[in-house]
């Protein structure tokens, strides 16, 4: 019988208990020791967390290998060091077992090719995911705690070195930090220009690159680091299964401590930025790095250095404000031009697009289109009436799934019992599982009654048919028509030199060109039919 071994080793280099030589010495030992047993491979993660299967790359390879029949047999230490997800753990044996592949956990004395042994490995996953969580409740906890105390979790940033939990100024990189704050504030720079400024007077990132961003420029002058406080857990993780983060958009609570550390800008100065970002976010200023999208947004391209145009906001004579688009090359680092180092740089495509020029351009394409109205109102309505149908079919069979999943746990209750009265398990084990297995039916039954009062909530088909080929007919006339409909039927653009603009819609090989006249004018346009 051919033998494999799977372990999830520690990274701590101390830890010999836990150590891969050490694991690999065992499993060696012990398969050495079985009669017919012949070790076919070591399979071993490093310092993965085990609640999660989709990162760790050898658990993977060692599933396919024996998909494969590659080996008979999976021996590894514990369930936890297997998979603290039950469903994983479940799902795995399951695979395995169809293909004659048997997986044996030496410390709960667990074969899966028997047949009682299901049971006792839901139990124990269940045991092993509780615990997975009571530790992660811990650790956050144990966080947030010393976050309180002023300890910093997080990397180094430009201007300070994070080491050991606490914060000093690194002198090169705040030099950097004052010049960004002084030239946003008191110059009125743009983040896009001083980012050019920056690259092109030889200033490095954190990283060493010569490349700045625009974004990143932006990050530097929201961070209230620089003005000595510290705010953490801007980030949080959901689900402790997952272990994936995400922005901390007030669904935690944050962990802010004012004049923390040594400041690099005085405090009026930082929030004279923040109200300076608030001024050009609010006059629409996307071209400084912030801002609302547009449906020309990322569109229109530029034939010349194939980058994307970006938006600008101008200031007409009698004080109206309009936007316009221009090669984000030439917003960044000008005209044509050899940079200081020698490199070739900037573009000269040479005019702007103004937005309402653009989605004009957009329109007389869409409605030169030769459509038959009645079709497509018929088609479109027939789609989502389609749609609609799916929806409340997928409803009704979340419905039925809840409902089969709570079936199974009454009957997973009714499992522990069983291995409590034949000693499988101990009474404190059969309390732990009975109480999750509590929470869990409440959480389905909850959900169970909204979908049912979300799917008995119907509507007329009659009424909603009349009501959808309504608005749906409006829309295709031109009626109601916004701009945020053109712009989702519009692909892309594509800026040539001599004011000359290709449309292109979405799945269509018929594109439109257009002569810009003047800058609030167009043109003839040509069709082109590929």
């Amino acid at each position: 019988m051919k033998v494999a071994v799977y372990c999830r080793v520690s990274t701590d280099k101390d830890d010999q208990i836990n150590s891969f030589e050490s694991q690999q010495k065992f499993f060696r030992e012990y398969i050495d020791r079985q009669p017919n047993w012949e070790l076919y491979e070591v399979y071993a993660d490093e310092g993965i967390t085990g609640t999660s299967t989709k990162k760790r790359t050898a658990f993977n390879r060692m599933i396919h290998d024996a998909l494969l029949g590659r080996f008979d047999l999976v021996i590894t230490k514990e369930i936890s060091r297997f998979a603290r997800n039950t469903l994983d753990s479940i799902y795995y044996t399951r695979q395995l077992k169809q293909r004659g592949v048997g997986v044996f956990f030496l410390n709960d004395q667990i074969n899966t090719l028997k047949e009682e042994s299901e049971l006792l490995l839901a139990i124990k996953s269940t045991m092993a995911q509780e615990e997975s969580r009571s530790t992660s409740s811990r650790v956050k906890w144990g966080q947030t705690r010393r976050m309180e105390q002023g300890v910093v979790f997080g990397r180094s940033l430009l201007g300070y070195d994070v080491r050991d939990g606490k914060m000093t100024v690194n002198p090169q990189g705040a030099e950097i930090v004052r010049l960004i704050f002084h030239k946003y504030v008191h110059e009125g720079k743009g983040t896009t220009v001083i980012a050019r400024e920056l690259r092109e007077s030889g200033y490095k990132t954190l990283t060493g690159s010569p490349n700045w961003r625009n974004t990143v420029i932006l990050k530097i002058l929201r961070n209230e680091k620089y003005c000595g406080d510290l705010k953490q857990k801007k980030t949080f993780t959901p689900d402790y299964l997952t272990h994936q983060k995400k922005y901390n958009h007030g669904e935690e609570t944050f962990v802010l401590i004012q004049d923390h550390h040594e400041p690099i800008i005085g405090r009026e100065l930082w929030e004279e930025a923040q109200r300076e970002i608030a001024r050009r976010n609010l006059n629409g200023n996307t071209g400084a790095g912030h801002g609302n999208r547009y449906p020309l947004s990322g569109k229109i391209q530029c034939s010349v250095c194939g980058k994307s145009f970006v938006s600008r906001t101008r200031e007409r004579k009698d004080g109206s404000r309009y936007k316009a688009w221009r090669c984000g090359t030439a917003v960044a680092e000008g005209k044509r031009h050899l940079d200081p180092v020698g490199h070739l740089a900037g573009c000269d495509v040479g005019y702007q697009i103004r937005d309402e020029v653009g989605m004009e351009m957009v329109r007389r394409s869409v409605n030169m289109l030769q459509i038959d109205n009645d079709m497509v109102i018929d088609d479109i309505t027939r789609i989502v009436l389609e749609a609609i149908q799916d929806s409340q079919s997928s409803d009704h069979r979340a419905i039925e799934k809840l409902e089969k999943e709570r079936t199974q746990l009454k009957e997973k209750k009714k499992g522990v019992l069983d291995a409590f009265f034949t000693k499988s398990i101990s009474e404190d084990d059969m309390k732990l599982m009975n109480a999750e297995y509590d929470r869990r039916m409440a959480e389905l039954t909850e959900r169970i009654v909204d979908s049912k009062e979300k799917e008995g909530s119907g509507i007329d088909r009659t009424v909603l048919e009349h009501d959808i080929r309504r608005r749906i007919g409006e829309i295709v006339s031109g009626k109601t028509a916004s701009d945020s409909f053109y712009g989702y039927l519009l692909d892309h653009l594509i800026a040539y030199p001599g004011r000359r603009v290709e449309v292109h819609l979405k799945g269509l090989p018929t594109t439109w060109t257009y002569v810009l006249e003047n800058p609030k004018g167009i043109g003839c346009c040509t069709k082109n039919d590929s």
